[in-house]
């Protein structure tokens, strides 16, 4: 919680309220008593302001960690799709923040449509412009959050590739949303993070089952075999 606070104690200093700080120090090195007494005041209201922002920001931060970290290890994994984008004239760091409109669903709840406003940054628009996104949901509270590492997986963005030894074998799934998103539920539903998802070798059933759905997929992205001809030309009279 203490280096959470500092980091936004900086970023609070950063944007402006380094200023209060400095009024601070102006007023008791330059030692002209009345003639800057308003500096006192002014800096002492900055600088309070400045800790109690930095805390707000720190608390906030706090809690949305902990509803992520509560979203990841009970929500349902499900697919959303992106039925309209809204502009909302507000932009961050130069970056227009819009309001996505999506239809959740999913297993283990009723599906539901929602609203939620982002930030479109680079990263993003790949995903928000195939329309669809990949959500955690709370499926008593219908509570959700975008989770855009997966929604990348899912949506091509990111290369999906499984190396399977028994096949002496390389499948690209990259662009499946089916398979891709089936892989991630085994995944969440073992509590296997992404970043552990390419060694499962201490996981021989979590294997076997996504090595069932890399093989599925592979098969069903094979080209079908071409009909042999009807018949040759036939014979000539003689």
């Amino acid at each position: 919680m203490l280096a959470r606070y500092l980091k936004a104690q900086l970023i609070v200093l950063l944007c402006g309220g380094l200023v209060g700080p400095i009024f601070l120090v102006v007023y008791f090195t330059m030692g002209f008593g009345d003639l800057l007494a308003w500096m006192l005041y002014v800096g002492l209201l900055i600088t309070v302001a400045d800790v109690v922002i930095a805390i707000a920001l720190a608390n906030f931060g706090a809690k949305s960690s902990a509803k992520n970290a509560e979203l990841e290890q009970t929500g349902v994994l499900a697919l959303a799709q992106i039925t309209g984008l809204t502009e909302t004239g507000t932009w961050i760091n130069n970056q227009q923040v819009v309001k996505v409109h999506l239809h959740i669903a999913g297993p283990g709840f009723l599906p539901f449509d929602s609203e939620d406003r982002v930030i479109a940054h680079l990263t993003r628009l790949g995903n928000l412009n195939a329309r669809k996104v990949v959500v955690l949901v709370n499926p008593t509270t219908q509570e959700y959050r975008i989770d855009w590492e997966r929604s990348a997986l899912v949506n091509g963005l990111v290369p999906a590739q499984f190396t399977l030894s028994e096949d002496n074998r390389t499948y690209d799934l990259s662009g499946q949303a089916g398979p891709v998103m089936e892989i991630l539920q085994i995944l969440k539903a073992n509590n296997i993070p992404l970043n552990q998802a390419g060694d499962l070798r201490s996981n021989p059933v979590v294997r076997q089952q996504i090595q069932a759905v890399v093989r599925r997929a592979a098969a069903q992205q094979a080209p079908a075999p071409q009909p042999a001809a009807a018949g040759g030309p036939a014979p000539a009279g003689t």
